[in-house]
């Protein structure tokens, strides 16, 4: 079976979000990973503390990583904690690697993470999108359109 759109989820718990990558970058397609993590990872995620903010994916023999992703050490892990910032494989059919490989290869795309979260069944997914850098012309053009939007909404709050 193949992995369901991330936009088709229900019920998640999001534990870390990239607010900056829909700013920073043009959204072109999204798909939704699973991510290989230990014990204290994953305890580590559910007390809710992550970043991913700096954090993109890469090509290392065949497999997409995740790489400069932060996940705290568990305080109760003792000698079995993991590295914070350690690269974590992707979860992922073989058709949806040559997919992501081939746009960013191909195309000069990059796969930046939006989301980790926890979906309906408890498994840490992660929102992976392609995407391409935005010039700085083109952020702006991006702050002016949510800047007239929010105007706007201001206007018709007030004639109603």
């Amino acid at each position: 079976m193949a992995a369901k759109k991330a936009s088709e989820q229900t019920n998640r718990k999001v534990v870390a979000e990239n607010r900056k990558a829909r700013f920073n970058y043009e959204i072109m397609d999204t798909l939704e990973a699973g991510l290989e993590l230990t014990g204290t990872e994953v305890k580590s995620l559910r007390a809710g503390k992550s970043m991913i903010a700096e954090s993109y994916a890469t090509d290392q023999g065949g497999q997409i990583y995740l790489i400069n992703s932060f996940i705290p050490e568990y305080l109760q892990g003792n000698r079995f904690n993991h590295e914070p910032k350690r690269p974590r494989r992707l979860l992922l059919h073989k058709h949806e690697i040559n997919k992501l490989l081939g746009a960013v290869q191909k195309d000069g795309m990059t796969l930046v993470p939006l989301k980790l979260y926890f979906n309906d069944r408890g498994r840490a997914k992660l929102e992976l999108a392609v995407a391409r850098g935005k010039k700085l012309h083109d952020k702006r053009e991006t702050e002016k359109k949510r800047d007239w939007e929010r105007e706007k909404g201001r206007l018709l709050r007030e004639k109603g």
